[in-house]
C-alpha cells in the first residue's frame, strides 16, 4: 500500500531521490497536504497502476471491452450551480479575482469499474488507485529536462462536432481572456524557479476524443531554464509551482480562498498532479478528469470549468456537464 507524506516529508524525499537518480511516481493533492512518493520499482500493480505518457508498469496486452457501456450522471441543479457561481462573480466584480476556476462533484452510476476505467480509457496521463479513484488527464503540468522547464496550462473548450468549432473557439472573447490570463499566471509562477521565461506556443488547439464525441481544447507552452543545482531541490521546485494556476485562477492565494468558499465539497487528489521522474528527466499532470469512489461504493465525478467576469452562468453549467465523461471509444 501507499504511504502518505506530508509537504516537508514529500519535498524532502523527491530532493533526496532525484540526487540519487532513481525513478520514482508522486501523486499530491490539491492542498499540497497529502503526497504518495514512490520508488517505481516497489509499486505493486494489485493496488496502484499507472500510465504517465507511456512510463507505466501495465504493459499486458488489452483485450476489448466486451459490453456496453453504461453512464448515467447526476449533475447538481442549475440553482445550486448559480449559488456558487454567483459567489465566485461577486469576488470578481470586486476585484478579489481575475479568474476562479470553479468545480463540481457529479455522482454518476456506470457499470464499469474504476480499474476498466483505467484500463480502456485513452488519455496521456492514466492513475488508477485501488478502491479510490482513477484519473485520465490530458492536461501536462510541467516537464523538465536539462534545465529546461516547460509548462502547457489548457484553457478553453467547445464541442468539436458544432459548425465551425475551432474559429468559434478561436473568436471567443471570454474564451481568449481566460487562457491569456491563465498564462500570465504560469509565467510568474515560473519565473519564481526558472529564468529566460517565455511563451513559445500561444493558444493551439487539440483535440479530446470522448465516449459522446469529440471536443476542442485550447492549450499554450511556457519555457524557462532552471539553476544548475536543481535537482538537489527538484521537490521545492515542485511544491513552489503548486497548486497549478489552471485549476486554481489568478491571483492564485486570494482565489483559492474564494474557491473555498464557493466549492460545497472537498477536492481532495483532484486538481492535484501526478507525474514521475526516470532518473534524468519529470513528466507530470493536473489530475483533472476524475472519478472518485466513496467509502460506500459510489463513483463521484468531479469536474468544472474557469469563470472571469465575461463568464454566463448557463454556458459555465453547460461546460461542467459536458466534461463528465470517459475517453473510452
Amino acid at each position: 500500500m501507499l504511504q502518505p507524506y506530508n509537504r516537508e516529508q514529500a519535498i524532502q524525499k523527491i530532493n533526496r531521490l532525484t540526487q540519487e537518480r532513481k525513478a520514482f511516481i508522486f501523486i499530491i493533492n490539491y492542498l499540497k497536504d497529502c503526497s504518495y512518493i514512490e520508488e517505481a520499482d516497489n509499486l505493486d500493480s494489485r493496488f496502484i497502476l499507472y500510465n504517465l505518457n507511456g512510463f507505466t508498469n501495465c504493459n499486458s496486452p488489452l483485450s476489448p471491452l466486451k459490453k456496453e457501456i453504461e453512464w448515467k450522471t447526476y449533475p447538481q441543479s442549475f440553482d445550486q450551480y448559480k449559488h456558487s457561481f454567483d459567489h465566485v462573480q461577486k469576488n470578481i466584480m470586486s476585484g478579489n479575482s481575475f479568474l476562479t476556476n470553479l468545480t463540481c462533484i457529479t455522482p454518476i452510476d456506470t457499470n464499469l469499474s474504476l480499474k476498466e476505467i483505467f484500463l480502456h480509457s485513452k488519455a496521456l496521463y492514466k492513475l488508477w488507485i485501488k478502491d479510490s479513484f482513477v484519473v485520465f488527464s490530458p492536461e501536462i503540468f510541467i516537464r523538465i529536462k536539462d534545465k529546461q522547464i516547460c509548462s502547457f496550462p489548457m484553457k478553453g473548450t467547445i464541442d468539436a462536432k458544432l459548425p465551425n468549432a475551432g474559429q468559434k473557439l478561436m473568436n471567443d472573447v471570454k474564451e481568449a481572456a481566460e487562457h491569456a490570463t491563465i498564462v500570465d499566471l504560469i509565467r510568474n509562477d515560473l519565473s519564481m524557479v526558472a529564468e529566460n521565461i517565455h511563451v513559445s506556443r500561444y493558444r493551439y488547439i487539440d483535440t479530446l476524443q470522448t465516449n459522446s464525441g469529440p471536443i476542442f481544447q485550447t492549450s499554450s507552452e511556457i519555457r524557462g531554464t532552471l539553476p544548475d543545482n536543481y535537482l538537489s531541490r527538484l521537490g521545492n521546485i515542485l511544491f513552489s509551482l503548486l497548486p497549478a494556476g489552471s485549476i486554481t485562477g489568478a491571483p492564485k492565494c486570494k482565489t483559492m480562498n474564494i474557491i473555498a468558499h464557493a466549492e460545497n465539497y472537498q477536492r481532495g487528489f483532484y486538481t492535484g498532479i501526478t507525474g514521475f521522474f526516470d532518473g534524468e528527466s519529470l513528466d507530470s499532470a493536473v489530475m483533472i478528469r476524475f472519478i472518485e469512489q466513496h467509502a460506500d461504493g459510489k463513483f463521484y465525478f468531479k469536474s468544472g470549468g474557469g469563470i472571469t467576469c465575461k463568464s454566463e452562468v448557463e454556458s459555465e453549467y453547460n461546460e461542467m456537464k459536458q466534461k463528465v465523461y470517459v475517453p473510452i471509444y
